[in-house]
């Protein structure tokens, strides 16, 4: 075919052979899973997409035959309910759907554009791996993508969906990004696979166990979000989205206000024994607009409760302890989902709700072990580090730590109220009193009368909020009925604030 005897007809038909070339795919190797473009379809709004590298071909490799159009990644952009998003997706059924060179150039470059026009990246992970016939440079454009995760970090919302193997060097790429979805049944992410594992170690595992969508949601935290298929999960990403500002600079979307449930069971919710529980989101759900919370890692670490809602039509993070989960106590893997999600509502604007119901952090050997003392400080220093609005509620107890913790004021929080059931103290009633009265209640003539008597007095005086208010450490004590309308006045007061932070390159957060 040449110009001169085709003319412009010609090279339009050429044009769209080419391009009905570049689009083919193969039909997906697993059953009812989609193929890369239909996910792409099925995320973004109708007639959205542009893709961009299409025309990209893989390298060439031993005798250059196999050069695909695309390389096995899908990139462009389009919207989700008409705002700008970009957006890839690794296609499994050319080579695996795993990294060659051209791959990782167009991925690369995808995000590079993401944060030249300040919109949020999406990527849908069906990947094999770094791929061996390419050889360094297949690992070369893995460390480039990480790098540009990183720099994207704070700056842009990054979420990876993984609808398929995430294995090796793949995997670090989703732990950079701020939001992780998988999907049950489906999706496998680790670093090294089943059969390494046995080979090296001698440990027999399946791919579910190791890495499954159950394993990272609940297990390890490497995932936030469990989707039941991938419909599902492409349907997270969009409500995820909705709570979301395009960039660190833009304020999150607002939309109108939801409708307020009535406050008027919130009165009796708090047991009269401070030993029962109950469930902190019939709490949350009467204050937030809808009743609505996206639940982020709602299965790992249950005794903290982190969520999007939204107040007034605007977006905030909440934070909450659990007390039907180990009676809300902090321990590791609470401290650092908490911190996470702290700071990532910190780096995008998303101001911060806090309702506190703790005994402190977790004692005992193995958290002392584990690193409870550098790793339950994270959640001390992101709070103390956030300078977004912060409001706090006191519900029930906030002991020792626990109580400086979460959202005092001492770390920063803007407006702190507490229910008239708050018991703000270093311990409770029981143990102060075990330590404070020891010598008096061993030389008593009827120690547990003594005792009665003792934990009465300190529950009347150190077992109420209003020690804290006459400090100026809650800034008022009011009914539970009422939150929702004080805490909508707090947010609006503090839309407007600014919180200057010395000039540095960054902290140093005890990683």
């Amino acid at each position: 075919m040449t110009p001169a005897a085709d003319g412009t007809a010609g090279r339009i038909g050429d044009l769209e052979h080419r391009r009905a070339r570049a689009v083919a795919t193969a039909a997906p190797r697993r059953q009812g899973a989609l193929g890369a473009r239909e996910r792409i379809e099925r995320l973004l709004d109708v007639g959205s997409f542009a893709e961009t590298g299409g025309f990209v071909r893989a390298r060439a490799v031993g005798d250059g035959a196999q050069r695909p159009y695309g390389d096995g990644v899908v990139t462009g952009y389009g919207t989700v309910d008409g705002r700008p998003v970009c957006v890839f997706a690794q296609d499994s059924t050319v080579f695996g759907g795993s990294m060659g060179e051209a791959f990782g150039e167009k991925t690369v470059a995808l995000m590079e554009l993401a944060l030249k026009t300040g919109c949020p990246v999406v990527g849908l992970n069906d990947s094999g791996g770094a791929r061996i016939q390419e050889g360094v440079n297949s690992l070369a454009l893995y460390a480039e993508l990480v790098r540009r995760n990183v720099k994207a970090s704070g700056v842009i919302p990054q979420i990876s969906v993984v609808l398929g193997p995430c294995a090796g060097g793949a995997a670090y790429s989703p732990a950079i990004t701020d939001f992780t979805v998988m999907v049950d049944g489906a999706s496998h992410m680790f670093v090294t696979g089943p059969d390494v594992i046995e080979a090296v170690t001698g440990e027999r595992t399946t791919a579910e166990e190791l890495g499954g969508a159950r394993t990272s949601n609940s297990v390890n935290g490497n995932a936030h979000f469990l989707a039941a298929d991938e419909g599902d999960a492409l349907d997270t990403v969009r409500d995820l989205l909705s709570y979301l500002p395009a960039n660190n600079l833009e304020r999150p979307p607002e939309y109108a206000p939801g409708s307020v449930a009535d406050g008027a069971p919130l009165d009796g919710i708090v047991p009269d024994r401070l030993g029962q529980a109950y469930d902190m989101r019939d709490i949350l759900h009467a204050v937030v607009d809808d009743g609505e919370l996206l639940h982020v890692q709602e299965l790992f670490a249950p005794n903290i409760i982190c969520a999007l809602a939204r107040v007034e039509g605007a977006s905030v993070g909440v934070v909450a302890n659990q007390p039907l989960r180990f009676a809300g106590v902090l321990d590791i893997d609470a401290s650092e989902k908490a911190a996470r999600f702290v700071r990532f509502c910190d780096a995008f604007g998303i101001p911060l709700l806090t309702f506190a119901d703790v005994p402190g952090y977790l004692s005992g050997v193995r958290q002392e072990r584990g690193g409870i003392i550098r790793r339950g400080a994270k959640l001390l220093y992101a709070y103390a580090e956030a300078t977004v609005p912060k409001v706090t509620v006191v519900v029930r107890k906030a002991y020792g730590g626990g109580y400086a913790v979460m959202g005092s004021k001492h770390l920063g929080a803007d407006l702190n109220l507490a229910w008239p059931t708050a018991r703000i103290a270093v311990m409770g009633a029981e143990g102060a009193v075990g330590v404070l009265h020891r010598r008096q209640l061993a030389a008593a003539a009827d120690p547990e009368a003594l005792r009665a008597d003792l934990v009465a007095a300190y529950e009347s005086t150190h077992g109420t909020p209003y020690p804290a208010a006459e400090r100026g450490y809650v800034d008022d004590v009011i009914a539970p009925r009422d939150t929702r309308a004080h805490v909508s006045r707090a947010l609006r007061a503090l839309r407007g604030k600014r919180a200057p932070m010395p000039e540095r390159r960054h902290g140093n957060i005890p990683l």
